[in-house]
C-alpha cells in the first residue's frame, strides 16, 4: 500500500476507535435535542408495558450513527431495589452469536478459516450423522443457520444446569443426526454456533471467551461486557413466570454452548457496537467482509430478507434492517440497526419469554427515529385497556370459525384477564380491548390478531367466529396414558399432554406444538416452531408408563408429580417426633370469630352419594410425613357446600 493510503488508513481507524471509545460511567443518557420528543414519548410507552404487562426491569438506548443519543434504564434490577440504568449488566442471549460470528469473520480475514471448507478441517472429530449424502457440513451454513442441525446439543443444550467445556457440548453433536440436508432450508440452531466457536477457540488456540474478549470487545471499547460474569460487575436479577402464575428467580448456570448465547453486556455498550456497524466493521473488521456478512445466504437472487452471516436481515418501513434478537433465562434483547439510515436500537427487559415486547419497543424507536429525520409526526402507540372481568367470564369458550386456522379458545383467568389459546399451535395470550375491538397484547405474543365484537359474534381478519357448545372431550387413547405428564427440571419443564385428540408438548414454559406420531414412542415436532421437524422419544418401563424422554438426545427425565401409579410422594424428616406435633394439634383450638355464621351441621360425603371415591393420603402412610395423621378416611363438609359438590359430581 503507498505510504499516504496507509496513513489515510491508519487516520480513519483511528478517528472510528475515537469514536466509540467507551466514556464515563453513566447511568443515563440524556436525549439529545432533536430526540428529545422521542425519548418523552418511549418513556411514556415503556412506563405503561412495565406496568401492563409486569415487566421489573427494562434498558434502552438509541443511537444515531456515531453517538449513543438517549440511554436509560426502568424499573428494578436487583433484589435491593436497585434501579434499572443504561449501564446495568444483563445476559443478552443470542445476541451473542453476531460476536462469535464477527470472531470467526476476522480469522476469515487473516485466510486462517475457509467458510466453505468442510468443518472437519478445523474439527476432525465432529461427525453428526448425516442420512442425506450431502458434502459435509461448512461454517457458512453454520453461521447461516442453513446446516440442518438439531437446535441443542446433547450436552450443554439450554436446560443443561451442569456448565460443560465448550469441547464437551460439541463433541456430543457427533451423537445426532441431521434433521435437513445442509443448505435447504432455515433451522436455528444453538448447537451450530456453538461448533463455530469451537472452530475459533481451536483455530486461534486461545479459549473462546479470552479471544473475543482480546479481538472483539476489547477494540470496541465494550469494557463491560464478557462472555462470563464480569468480575467486579452486579448482573441484574432475570424473572421467570409460567402460564399458570408461578413466578420465580431465573437460573443462572452457564451454558456450556457459550458462543451461542453467553455474552453480558450493557446497552450502553452494545450502543458502541452499533457505532461499529455504523463505520463499516471499523475497528474490528474490513467494510467488505461487514456487507458479505449482510449479504443473504442461501437465498434466490434478489431476496433481501433471512439470516446473512450471523445477522437476521429484513426492512422496516421500506428501510434496509440487520439485527438479531436474544433470550436466555429471566431476559429479553432486541437489537435491531438501519444500516442505510445509521441508526439503532437495543432494548432489554429482565422478564424471560418478553421478546415481543422488546421487538415492539425498538421497532417503535426506530420510526419514531426515522420520523424525527423526517420532520413528521411521531407514529402513534395503540393504547388498550383490561377486559371487564364479567365480559372475559361471557366470551370464555370456543369460538369456531369456517377452519380449524380461525378457531380460538378464549379463556377467563383466575385473576380477571381474557387469554386467547390458538387450537392449531403457539402459546396463551392476554386480549385487552381497544374500542370494542378485542386484541392480543400481550407480554409473549406481543400485539397483534383483534377481533370485532358484533353480537353473539367475534368478526376477526379471516373469518368470523361463532361461540361453540361446551361438549365433554373424549378421554385420550390408551397409549398415550403412559406418555402425558411433566418431563425436566424445576427450572424448565416439558410438559406432554393430549387436546383435541392431539398430543402436545408444550417446551420452555409458553410454546406448545401438536407432535405428529411416526411410532409409538417416537413423535415429531412441526416442520416449523423452536424444534423443528425434531424428533421427542420416550422410554417406557414394563407397565408402558415413560421414564424419560429424549429431544434429539436432550434428555428429559420423568418428574412423579401426582397420586397415580408409580408415582413418588414427596416426603421430608419432621423436625420433631410427629406423635407430639399431633398432640399439640389436637390440643389448639381455632381463634374466636364474631358474627353471624351458619350452625355446624357437617355431613359424610359418600354417605350423600357412595359412587364418590376419596384418596386422603393422611389417613395412610403415603404423605409428606410417612406417617398416618388421621384416624379414618372420611371427608365431612357443611351441608350447603357438601350437596352442591354431590350435584357437581353427577352432573360430571
Amino acid at each position: 500500500m503507498p505510504r499516504i493510503a496507509r496513513r489515510t488508513a491508519a487516520i480513519l481507524v483511528a478517528a472510528a476507535l475515537s469514536a466509540i471509545r467507551p466514556a464515563a460511567a453513566q447511568s443515563a443518557v440524556p436525549p439529545r435535542p432533536e430526540y428529545a420528543r422521542v425519548a418523552a414519548a418511549l418513556d411514556s410507552i415503556i412506563q405503561r408495558e412495565l406496568a401492563e404487562k409486569g415487566l421489573p426491569a427494562l434498558s434502552i438506548a438509541l443511537v444515531d450513527d456515531q453517538r449513543v443519543v438517549w440511554a436509560r434504564g426502568f424499573g428494578i434490577a436487583g433484589p435491593d431495589s436497585t434501579p434499572a440504568s443504561a449501564e446495568t449488566i444483563y445476559r443478552v442471549g443470542s445476541v451473542s452469536k453476531l460476536f462469535t460470528d464477527i470472531g470467526i469473520m476476522q480469522l476469515v480475514e487473516q485466510g486462517k478459516v475457509d467458510l466453505d471448507a468442510p468443518v472437519t478441517r478445523y474439527l476432525p472429530d465432529f461427525h453428526p450423522a448425516n442420512p442425506f449424502n450431502a458434502a459435509s457440513l461448512t461454517l457458512r451454513e453454520l453461521m447461516a443457520h442453513r446446516s440442518g442441525l438439531v437446535r441443542e446439543p446433547p450436552v450443554g443444550h439450554y436446560f443443561d444446569a451442569s456448565a460443560p467445556t465448550l469441547a464437551a457440548t460439541v463433541a456430543s453433536l457427533s451423537n445426532t443426526t441431521l434433521v435437513y440436508p445442509p443448505g435447504t432450508r432455515t433451522k436455528y440452531s444453538n448447537a451450530a454456533i456453538a461448533t463455530v466457536g469451537d472452530v475459533l477457540e481451536r483455530v486461534s488456540g486461545e479459549p473462546f471467551a479470552e479471544h473475543i474478549s482480546r479481538t472483539v470487545l476489547a477494540p470496541l471499547g465494550m469494557t463491560h461486557s464478557a462472555f462470563a460474569p464480569p468480575a467486579g460487575e452486579r448482573v441484574a436479577t432475570g424473572w421467570m413466570w409460567t402460564l399458570d402464575g408461578r413466578t420465580f428467580v431465573a437460573p443462572t448456570f452457564q451454558l456450556g454452548m457459550a458462543p451461542a448465547g453467553s455474552l453480558y453486556t450493557s446497552v450502553l455498550d452494545l450502543g458502541r457496537f452499533m457505532s461499529a456497524l455504523f463505520a463499516h466493521g471499523a475497528p474490528v473488521l474490513r467494510a467488505a467482509t461487514l456487507d458479505s456478512m449482510w449479504a443473504p445466504q442461501f437465498a434466490p437472487p434478489g431476496a433481501t430478507a433471512g439470516y446473512g452471516m450471523g445477522f437476521r436481515l429484513g426492512s422496516l418501513m421500506g428501510h434496509r434492517s440487520v439485527g438479531h434478537g436474544g433470550a436466555i433465562y429471566g431476559f429479553a434483547t432486541s437489537l435491531l440497526v438501519l444500516p442505510d439510515d445509521k441508526l439503532g436500537v437495543v432494548v432489554v427487559t429482565t422478564l424471560d419469554g418478553t421478546n415481543a415486547v422488546a421487538d415492539r419497543v425498538s421497532a417503535a424507536a426506530l420510526r419514531m427515529m426515522l420520523a424525527t429525520r423526517e420532520a413528521k409526526p411521531l407514529p402513534d402507540w395503540p393504547v388498550t385497556a383490561p377486559v371487564p372481568p364479567a365480559l372475559a367470564r361471557a366470551l370464555a369458550g370456543r369460538w369456531l370459525g369456517s377452519n380449524s386456522l380461525t378457531s380460538v379458545d378464549l379463556v377467563a383467568l383466575g385473576d380477571g384477564r381474557l387469554a386467547i389459546a390458538p387450537i392449531a399451535g403457539g402459546s396463551q395470550g392476554t386480549m385487552r380491548l381497544r374500542g370494542d375491538t378485542l386484541v392480543v397484547d400481550d407480554r409473549l405474543l406481543g400485539y397483534g390478531s383483534w377481533y370485532l365484537r358484533r353480537g353473539d359474534r367475534l368478526v376477526g381478519p379471516r373469518d368470523t367466529l361463532t361461540l361453540a357448545r361446551d361438549r365433554m372431550p373424549l378421554p385420550p387413547p390408551e397409549r398415550w396414558r403412559g406418555l402425558i405428564g411433566e418431563y425436566g427440571w424445576d427450572h424448565d419443564v416439558l410438559y406432554i399432554l393430549e387436546k383435541d385428540g392431539r398430543l402436545w408438548a408444550l417446551i420452555e414454559w409458553f410454546f406448545a406444538y401438536p407432535l405428529e406420531q411416526v411410532t409409538p414412542d417416537v413423535y415429531r415436532f412441526p416442520a416449523s416452531g423452536l424444534y423443528d421437524g425434531e424428533r421427542l422419544t420416550f422410554t417406557r418401563d414394563a407397565r408402558g408408563h415413560a421414564t424419560s424422554v429424549s429431544e434429539e438426545g436432550v434428555v428429559f427425565p420423568r418428574r412423579e408429580i401426582g397420586p397415580g401409579e408409580g408415582a413418588q410422594q414427596l416426603k421430608i424428616t419432621p423436625l420433631r417426633p410427629v406423635d407430639e406435633l399431633r398432640k399439640e394439634a389436637l390440643a389448639a383450638r381455632p381463634p374466636t370469630e364474631t358474627g353471624e355464621f351458619r350452625a355446624s351441621d357437617l355431613v359424610d360425603l359418600v354417605r350423600l352419594d357412595s359412587t364418590i371415591r376419596l384418596d386422603i393420603r393422611y389417613a395412610t402412610t403415603n404423605n409428606f410425613l410417612g406417617t398416618r395423621l388421621y384416624a379414618s378416611p372420611r371427608a365431612l363438609m357443611q351441608r350447603p357446600a357438601a350437596e352442591a359438590l354431590v350435584r357437581a359430581h353427577r352432573a360430571l
